[in-house]
């Protein structure tokens, strides 16, 4: 079976690809998978950084208002999507998998006239314009948003890591504090704000610093590449008697084991990323989520639902001060039964196996079109995920739902994905 990925641009778009890539492989090593970008998105460093075949296009991106570059889009359009079908062609794709971003469209359109199958995901809650289009070419939608307003859509969650789907944070958590210098008998803050940090977290964190560790709370701070020596700088911010006992400040420019700052925390300071709060509820571990105040809010519709259900805090960025993290987050971060709750909720809306779960519907269209069957007879596309449940399915669930969460019933979810491991604080045990 030959998979072609399209989507680019950012890592909310590339991660999850590459994640459903390494599901793909890991349920049959012969799966052939190729990836689809443009020059200009991050997938050119992190597709071959994960050993996967990349393929590039022309990007065209979409003028948001009427000036006479949207003028020039069609034909450029028109170009990308026949380079896209060349690599179709290429690689003899069985189906393409879209997760929006530039590449996307012209996969979509590419694929449509080759004949090829058409997958699309959406990870925000808001779709994206590719993901509106790939849509409405195809009968095999799914979300990673139960409330997500898309053609044909079926909730089914976000493609994450492996190495962050099976993190027991519990299990690993000492050793994790050990990997960052922490200590193990002290609650710990996990700060972050994506690859490049985020200054206001960087900013409010600056002005708090000394009263969280004077507190007893220690601080995994990863500050971004440009501001490590700012934040170093803060390591002298204690009282005598913090001083005394050694509550550890550690500032890196960035982590590249998030798997083991998880397990390390048990709390976070974070943006609302769709990936960054699909991996924190994952592994149970509740946040205070800051919004990126640009785009169209979807970060902040991302953290809600968590929010709302009691898996964290959501805090405007214009409102993320010193003041409020001491007067509004610090006396969480020192309540162990508060934090025990919070983590609980936030991993009963965690999808561990989106990844699989997509690759067995990915698997299944494919078997399902080149056995020549109707569309209709395909349980892929069914209402939902979790109600192909018929025998010989490759959704056929492996367990049992666990209860859902307090508050009003969530829309229908693929059986035996619920938390795994989390959900409970390490000081509570």
């Amino acid at each position: 079976m030959r998979v072609v990925l399209a989507g680019g641009g950012s890592a909310g778009h590339i991660e999850p690809a590459l994640a459903l890539a390494d599901a793909l492989r890991e349920a049959d090593s012969s799966i052939q998978v190729t990836c689809l970008g443009t020059p200009r998105g991050l997938e050119s460093r992190l597709v071959p950084l994960r050993g996967y075949e990349l393929e590039l296009i022309p990007a065209v991106p979409l003028p948001r208002s009427m000036t006479p570059t949207l003028l020039t889009v069609p034909a450029r359009l028109a170009s990308a999507a026949h380079a896209a079908g060349k690599v179709l062609d290429k690689v003899r794709a069985d189906v393409l998998v879209g997760f929006g971003g530039y590449a996307s469209t012209p996969g979509y359109l590419a694929a449509k006239r080759h004949n090829v199958p058409i997958v699309v995901h959406e990870a925000n809650p808001t779709a994206g314009l590719a993901n509106r289009i790939g849509a409405h070419l195809t009968a095999h939608v799914f979300t990673s948003h139960p409330d997500t307003k898309l053609h044909n859509a079926k909730y089914l969650g976000l493609p994450i890591r492996r190495q962050i789907a099976d993190l027991d944070r519990f299990a690993v958590g000492d050793k994790a504090r050990a990997h960052f210098g922490l200590r193990h008998d002290l609650p710990a803050l996990l700060v972050f704000g994506g690859s490049q940090g985020a200054k206001s977290l960087n900013r409010a964190l600056a002005g708090a610093i000394g009263a969280i560790r004077d507190a007893g709370v220690q601080v995994l701070h990863a500050t971004g590449p440009k501001n490590i020596d700012d934040a170093q700088a803060h390591d002298g911010l204690l009282s005598p008697g913090a001083r005394a006992s050694a509550v550890p400040y550690v500032a890196l420019p960035y982590v590249d084991r998030m798997d083991l700052a998880y397990a390390a925390a048990d709390f976070a300071l974070c943006r609302a990323g769709a990936m960054t709060c699909a991996e924190l509820t994952a592994v149970g571990l509740p946040a205070a989520y800051v919004p990126l105040p640009i785009g169209n809010g979807e970060q902040r519709l991302n953290a809600l639902p968590i929010v709302q259900r009691g898996g964290g805090l959501l805090v405007e960025d214009a409102e993320l001060t010193a003041d409020w993290i001491k007067s509004s987050l610090l006396p969480v971060l020192t309540n162990i039964d508060q934090v025990a709750v919070m983590s609980e909720a936030a991993a009963a809306l965690g999808r561990r196996d989106a990844d699989r779960w997509l690759a067995r519907a990915v698997i299944e269209i494919v078997a399902t079109e080149q056995a020549g069957k109707p569309r209709a007879d395909n349980p892929a596309a069914g209402d939902a995920p979790g109600a192909a449940g018929q025998p010989g399915s490759l959704f056929t669930p492996h367990s049992a739902s666990p209860p859902a969460p307090q508050g009003p019933p969530p829309p229908a979810r693929p059986p035996g994905d619920g938390p795994q491991g989390g959900g409970r604080h390490r000081h509570a045990r």
